[in-house]
């Protein structure tokens, strides 16, 4: 309800917008500068090149697994909290079960990270 609300906002729809485009656009800038470092610090020639490419691939999963586990837990987050607190005004009593809904969203970002994690330093290179 509060996003439907913000999001009829044309400045917040911009701003959001706006800070979406920079973050992928950094994204890839940092992606595409280690991938150039190391493709300069090899010594293997057509190796690198692969290795490179391959790096980049992987840094890009690991951002987008971050990046959309991050969005999908804020959003978990933001509507169980309303949910929580409103439900907690009402009957002090539900506290607990109410935060422990709250938490479970954050635990998807965890899972994010987790699987970025594994996605870096698991799979193995090509």
């Amino acid at each position: 309800m509060i996003l439907k609300a913000l999001w009829a906002d044309k400045r917040f729809r911009v701003v959001t917008l706006l800070a979406a485009v920079i973050a992928v656009f950094l994204a890839v800038a940092t992606v595409g500068y280690v991938a150039s470092a190391q493709e300069q610090g090899g010594a293997g020639g057509g190796a690198t090149s692969v290795l490179a490419s391959n790096n980049y691939a992987k840094a890009l999963g690991a951002a987008l697994a971050v990046g959309l586990a991050g969005i999908g837990g804020g959003y978990a987050v933001g509507v169980a909290g309303a949910a929580a607190v409103s439900a907690i005004a009402e009957n002090r009593e539900i506290s607990g079960t109410a935060l422990l809904y709250v938490a479970l969203g954050e635990g998807i970002a965890i899972y994010g990270l987790l699987v970025s994690l594994m996605i870096i330093f698991v799979l193995p290179n090509p």
